[in-house]
């Protein structure tokens, strides 16, 4: 399977996007208008190793509620990411049974020449 979550409106996730062109036989998943199902956030936290590593600190809603203040669990980070798509560090690109989590330059590079490969 290849898929991709993303939030249309992040202007990050769409410059990504364009980056990983083509996406040729690509799912693509919008998670604000599809939001994702416990079924899908747990296949991911398999893949990535744990909630945790899906989760993203840069959300707003992370310092707003004080939740930088607090002592996390797996369980937090999971009901979390499953209760705002906010707290997804994004994008997620699953292929076959290979994750790759986030924007930074490295994890887009090996996502690329993945998905490409």
């Amino acid at each position: 399977m290849k898929k991709i979550y993303h939030l249309g409106s992040c202007s990050t996730c769409q410059r990504i996007l364009k980056d990983l062109e083509p996406l040729d036989g690509v799912v693509l998943q919008e998670i604000k208008s599809e939001p994702m199902t416990a079924e899908q956030v747990e296949q991911m936290a398999q893949l990535a190793g744990s909630y945790e590593a899906l989760f993203s600190r840069r959300a707003m809603l992370f310092r707003q509620r004080g939740l930088h203040e607090q002592k996390l669990t797996e369980e937090d980070y999971k009901n979390l990411i499953l209760e705002h798509y906010t707290f997804l560090k994004r994008p997620v690109l699953l292929l076959e049974n290979q994750i790759f989590v986030g924007n930074s330059k490295k994890v887009v590079e090996a996502a690329k020449a993945a998905l490409h490969s």
